[in-house]
């Protein structure tokens, strides 16, 4: 298919007065998770994505609705059980190792990343499969920087993810609905692109248990289930690594899930979308929106046959 570019998106940098005063109490309280020094280091740069001139600006999703509206399928299959359950996650101590084709593998504390990369505040629209959609300002670093500290060799191609393996915080990971733990991929230059976030809070707060405490990936122009959540291992490979609903559903699910509203889910259309807190659906855009910055990645690309 041929790549369309979308009218051109323009961004806001003012940070909704909200944003400000969430954060100013999250800093003034923070103390313990993260630590109030870590995020007082680091001013926001809130950058709220717009959708096109005919929708009009996109509006933040309330952070009640980004933490009860759920898909983590570790804590449940419903949306509303991971706001419930995921209170059993213990998201402190947490390491996450970084391996396989780098030169200097290392496992890093996620106290120390935060430390290490003071985060940042993207405005990023979170595009779900099932046709639903949200405006999350997200907290994080670029997960090209992770990349640079292990310098990846000449052979990789690849970065997988793997999220936690624990059934006694994760009960959902005690029942047969999907392969655990739950895996994911990207190709080594979607990786380091710098839109690919690592996530570390929300809202100007610690990520919620529910959401993907304490880290998890936020890669905007593809669906959601690509942005794995509680991620312990990441390791660059030589070549495609699996992924988890890939693996579940072939036929549904393809390794780039790009967004792409000429390619329809097999049981349903693609091409429209419901905003959370929004009534009537808007039309989905190519790559969420972000045709501009990423669509260079699959120049030449059969998106059909790459979905």
């Amino acid at each position: 298919m041929l790549i369309r570019r979308p009218p051109d998106i323009t961004s806001s940098e003012i940070t909704p007065e909200e944003l400000f005063w969430n954060r100013r109490e999250f800093i003034a309280a923070a103390g313990g998770v993260l630590g109030a020094s870590i995020f007082a280091s680091s001013p926001l740069s809130a950058s709220a994505e717009r959708g096109n001139a005919s929708q009009g600006p996109d509006k933040l999703t309330p952070f009640e609705d980004v933490t009860t509206y759920n898909n983590f399928y570790e804590f449940g299959i419903q949306k509303d059980d991971p706001s419930q359950n995921a209170h059993r996650l213990r998201p402190r101590p947490w390491t996450v190792a970084v391996e396989g084709e780098v030169q200097q593998p290392k496992t890093f504390d996620v106290d120390e990343l935060v430390r290490r990369f003071p985060p940042e505040e993207r405005v990023y629209r979170l595009r779900c499969v099932e046709a639903w959609s949200m405006v999350i300002p997200w907290l994080g670093f670029p997960l090209a920087k992770l990349l640079d500290e292990v310098q990846p060799t000449s052979h990789a191609r690849f970065v997988s993810f793997v999220t936690l393996f624990d059934p006694a915080q994760m009960p959902g990971q005690k029942s047969g609905v999907l392969a655990w733990p739950y895996v994911e991929g990207l190709r080594l230059d979607e990786a380091q692109h710098p839109l690919t976030l690592l996530v570390t809070g929300l809202y100007g707060k610690p990520l919620p248990n529910q959401n993907g405490a304490p880290l998890r990936l936020a890669v905007p122009w593809k669906y959601g289930f690509k942005s794995i959540k509680s991620i312990i291992k990441i390791r660059l490979t030589r070549t495609q690594p699996p992924t988890t609903w890939s693996m579940s559903a072939p036929d549904e699910y393809g390794f780039y899930s790009n967004v792409n509203p000429d390619v329809d889910h097999p049981r349903w259309s693609q091409k429209r979308e419901r905003r959370i807190g929004e009534f009537l659906r808007r039309p989905t855009q190519l790559f969420n929106g972000y045709a501009d910055q990423v669509a260079s990645l699959y120049a030449g690309m059969d998106l059909k046959a790459n979905y």
